[in-house]
């Protein structure tokens, strides 16, 4: 398994107007990230809403540029011109109905890619639109028909074909499935494993639901108001959180067992405004084991028990 994607310090910064004659503020919406992606593994990337998850992902896409940092893709420094890269890197929405164009029919949804990008001629993208619905579980009939008469499920899987078409080795896949019901999850979660394994993808997995995290993932990066605050194997995370604020997100996610007790971390107020993030350890204000030490350096990262932690308590 090769590495397709490297990312070494990734820091994304917005300007925000405050008023006619007021200082823009800076917003950190990542602030340092760091990360490798191989061929054929998942890389799960959750956290509180603000964290800074969707900002990576347009970071990746090549959507935006990093404010500082690097990122490498398929051995090739990551720019928004380069568009043989675009076609290495494609991205699945968490609404399949808003990103899929309306007034198009699924044949036409599938095929703008290969117009944009190739010089296949009709019948050639014709024949990749259909052979692409059909691995994804989608009918014949489906090829003439439009996005509003489809269902969620059905909709994510156009969603998904689309992505696929160009051949990518990288998915980003930001909620795929957070706006759909629970045994369409399952379908579609279980087609994108099956996905993985036939063409050999990697995934970046973004997601604030844990326990689909734990059903897809190979490997975990926690993060908190725009940087990593652990990161490891999923089952090295979820056996045993060595940060407190992933002990949090864990103890909060439903155990399908009812014999099966888990005692709940509780956290104390809101999650810091990303234009005034706490000294320190972001997140020390919230933590129920923060000492005093926390709020003066930012924690580096270390290796504890098989996994990185940015803690200085985390044993």
């Amino acid at each position: 398994m090769s590495i397709v994607l490297h990312a070494t310090d990734l820091t994304r910064n917005y300007e925000v107007k405050r008023g006619m004659f007021g200082k823009p503020a800076l917003v950190r919406a990542l602030n340092g990230v760091s990360f490798n992606l191989s061929s054929g593994k998942t890389l799960a990337v959750v956290g509180e809403s603000g964290c800074g998850k969707s900002t990576l992902a347009r970071l990746v896409t090549m959507i935006e540029e990093p404010s500082s940092g690097a990122l490498t893709i398929d051995g090739k420094p990551a720019a928004l011109t380069d568009k043989s890269l675009r076609r290495t890197v494609q991205i699945v929405f968490q609404n399949p109905y808003g990103s899929l164009n309306p007034r198009q029919k699924v044949g036409a949804i599938l095929e703008e890619p290969l117009k944009v990008n190739t010089r296949d001629d009709a019948a050639t993208r014709q024949e990749k639109a259909r052979a692409m619905m059909q691995r994804v579980g989608l009918r014949p009939e489906h090829y003439d028909r439009y996005p509003h008469m489809f269902s969620g499920g059905q909709r994510q899987r156009i969603a998904i074909a689309r992505a696929l078409m160009l051949n990518p080795k990288i998915l980003v896949l930001d909620e795929p499935v957070s706006a759909l019901d629970l045994s369409i999850q399952a379908q579609v979660l279980n087609l994108l494993i099956d996905l993985q394994k036939e063409f050999g993808l990697a995934y970046l997995f973004i997601s604030h639901d844990l326990s689909v995290v734990k059903h897809i993932a190979d490997d975990v990066m926690v993060m908190y108001l725009g940087r990593p605050v652990e990161s490891g194997s999923a089952e090295t995370v979820f056996a045993a959180p060595k940060h407190p604020y992933t002990q949090a997100l864990l103890s909060a996610t439903p155990v399908a067992d009812p014999t099966k007790k888990r005692e709940r971390v509780q956290l104390e107020g809101e999650l810091p405004s990303p234009l005034d993030i706490p000294s320190g350890c972001a997140f020390h204000p919230r933590c129920p084991i923060a000492v005093s030490k926390c709020a003066e350096a930012i924690p580096p990262e270390r290796l504890v028990a098989g996994r990185q932690v940015a803690c200085i308590l985390a044993e």
